[in-house]
């Protein structure tokens, strides 16, 4: 059975001299790409854990640095993603199984980075703004698979595709570590629920009507 090759993200820093460095190392090592798959996953659960224990810090330092610890495993997370692939596809290393463990993998991050943060908040509808925001995030991935699934071109346009979700929320959780001290985290970190949860919705509707789109002119 041949080796699966999931779709893949256009990303500059895919050709990053570092990031390319990165993959031959792992590919020597014969690290599998479900593995970084996996352990994206697991930064995934290590930000959920520390955006779950910023919200009984008993001091603003304390906060500070879980949401920044926070942010760090977002960008690891990411890391991974881009990582697994080129592992996969540059290094030769790509399995039967991988389009599996390079979606599934993702469809559970998104939740758990997002969902937590709502309730940081305190505010009586911040829980609400993130679930919003965490299935709207799901769908974007459903509506480009969909569009594979028609015969399409997978389409991983914006505002709000993966990449840019993370980079709100990373930018939300550490400007909310810096306001902290003056007790602002929590309204910071609701404008970036909000931020995403309409950038997420717009993908969304972006996604959807290149679809129709493109399946009218056939």
């Amino acid at each position: 059975m041949p080796a699966s090759t999931p779709a893949r993200r256009p990303l500059k820093t895919r050709n990053a001299a570092w990031a390319r460095a990165v993959a031959r190392r792992l590919s020597a090592l014969g690290v599998s790409p479900n593995a970084i798959s996996v352990a994206s996953l697991g930064f995934a659960l290590a930000g959920a854990a520390s955006m779950m224990s910023a919200a009984q810090a008993s001091t603003p330092g304390t906060l500070a640095t879980l949401l920044i610890v926070a942010a760090a495993c977002i960008q690891l997370r990411l890391l991974c993603n881009m990582l697994d692939g080129m592992v996969a596809v540059e290094g030769g290393l790509a399995t039967s199984s991988g389009a599996v463990f390079n979606e599934l993998p993702d469809r559970l991050a998104d939740p758990l980075l997002i969902v937590p943060t709502g309730y940081l908040t305190g505010y009586a509808w911040g829980p609400e703004i993130a679930w919003a925001a965490a299935l709207l995030a799901l769908l974007t991935a459903n509506v480009r698979t969909l569009g594979g699934s028609l015969g399409l071109k997978e389409d991983f346009r914006g505002p709000m595709a993966k990449p840019h979700r993370m980079a709100a929320m990373t930018l939300g959780l550490l400007l909310a570590a810096l306001g902290a001290p003056s007790g602002l985290a929590g309204l910071v970190l609701l404008l970036t629920l909000a931020v995403v949860l309409l950038g997420t919705a717009l993908t969304v509707a972006r996604r959807t009507r290149a679809i129709l789109l493109a399946l009218e002119a056939r």
